[in-house]
């Protein structure tokens, strides 16, 4: 039985993470700054912060899922957000590189490409975007997402570990979908994001297919269900609120993501599996 360690596992997205790594028969160690609301697994209380503290946490493990962070600028100053990202991600991965851990997953986000926070408002270059679209961000967490990313670059071509790095979209609890009614036919909504969404037990199994992956180096992925979040098609949906796009690639008939998810399920063999229309009442959309 492999042993994983997860960060930030009594979280709203890690509570689900480490729920499917105990279902598929993992050792598993929750490591947080609080306990969970329903223990699942053995829980530690650390500050990644303390370099320390991380190689104490990882001890015997076989891999670690990075999930803890800060997860935006506006809930502390953008300086905290930067300097708790960063120095936790870097630590995470130096204490991993120096037990010898041969396998790391890291929480990145769809907000490094800068639309999702950024102050001059602007839309992508080109749509679906992809893991190659430029990142821009004008904000202190979508930057901290690609010294992340880079920083996985780094400890790779030191010490081999294979480090994936999720770019995760909108993440969906279960519960949230009986809110989705509210927003389906206003493009207005949820056009910072693309009208993106993931749905939490999604995002749990490319965490587990990330780490018995072999092979993959440091690579970034986007992590996206594959319709958009919207009863609006797509094509409306970008008309609407991003009429200056005009680099479409692919054909888009439907309410198909704007983020693309393509590497991800060729690389890790994942497929999405939750939509939320089946979980909206269809008078609703």
């Amino acid at each position: 039985m492999a042993k994983v360690v997860i960060t930030g596992g009594s979280g709203m997205l890690g509570k689900w993470v480490v729920r499917h790594f105990v279902e598929q028969g993992y050792e598993v160690v929750n490591v947080d700054t609080q306990k969970p609301a329903e223990p699942l697994c053995h829980t530690l209380i650390a500050d990644l912060n303390n370099l320390g503290e991380v190689y104490g946490v990882l001890a015997g493990a076989d891999a670690v899922v990075h999930l803890a962070a800060i997860p935006a600028a506006h809930i502390k100053t953008n300086e905290v957000t930067f300097q708790n990202n960063v120095m936790s991600t870097y630590h995470i991965l130096e204490a991993a590189a120096g037990l010898g851990i041969r396998k790391a997953v890291i929480a990145s986000s769809e907000s490094s490409y800068g639309i999702v926070f950024a102050v001059n408002r602007f839309g992508p270059q080109y749509v679906p975007v992809d893991e190659d679209h430029p990142q821009l961000p004008q904000d202190s967490y979508g930057l901290s997402k690609i010294v992340n990313e880079q920083t996985a670059d780094m400890f790779h071509r030191r010490s081999g570990m294979q480090v994936v790095s999720l770019r995760i979209g909108n993440v969906i609890d279960p519960s949230a979908y009986e809110r989705f009614s509210s927003f389906i036919h206003d493009p207005e909504q949820r056009d910072r994001i693309l009208w993106s969404y993931i749905d939490t037990r999604d995002v749990a199994e490319a965490c587990q297919l990330a780490i018995e992956a072999e092979g993959l180096g440091s690579v970034a992925l986007n992590i996206a269900a594959d319709d958009t979040s919207m009863a609006v098609s797509s094509r409306d949906l970008m008309a609407a609120r991003f009429p200056e796009v005009t680099d479409f690639r692919q054909p888009f008939e439907g309410h198909e993501t704007l983020l693309s998810n393509a590497k991800a399920k060729k690389l890790l063999n994942w497929q999405p599996k939750h939509v939320w229309r089946d979980y909206v009442k269809e008078s609703e959309a």
